[in-house]
């Protein structure tokens, strides 16, 4: 028969060694970014003629460790398995930084910023914590 005790101990030592164990980890500053993109009816065909030189320009932060996450939004009514040109609401980044203002420095240089595809009144850039490996 399970009794509180029995069924909440195991959540107070996953916890406990949880919270040891992040104790114990190297202070890393990582950033989530969400690029929205601008509503406007031509940024979905900008995005798309644009999108070899972010790619390019991309991938040495990708290589270097500096983003370690990075896709696209998708509408909700699209998935990964839909067929055909998706269609992007927004960009997601997870960036590894010293500072927020290297990680500001970074997405004001994409090409997807300087060329109007993000609507850059809203970008949000927050401080990031990750409860689980990012490889």
């Amino acid at each position: 028969m399970f009794t509180m005790k029995t069924i909440l101990r195991p959540v107070f030592r996953h916890s406990f060694l949880f919270r040891r164990s992040m104790s114990r980890c190297t202070a890393v500053n990582r950033f989530f970014v969400y690029a929205p993109d601008r509503k406007d009816p031509d940024t979905h065909v900008k995005r798309h003629a644009v999108r070899p030189q972010h790619f390019a320009e991309i991938k040495p932060h990708i290589d270097g460790g500096t983003v370690q996450v990075a896709g696209m939004v998708l509408s909700s009514d699209q998935t990964e398995a839909t067929k055909g040109q998706k269609k992007a609401e927004a960009s997601m980044l997870i960036v590894k930084a010293d500072t927020i203002d290297e990680v500001k420095q970074l997405i004001e240089r994409d090409v997807y910023y300087t060329s109007g595809v993000w609507d850059t009144e809203k970008l949000i850039i927050l401080p990031f914590v990750s409860a689980t490996p990012l490889l």
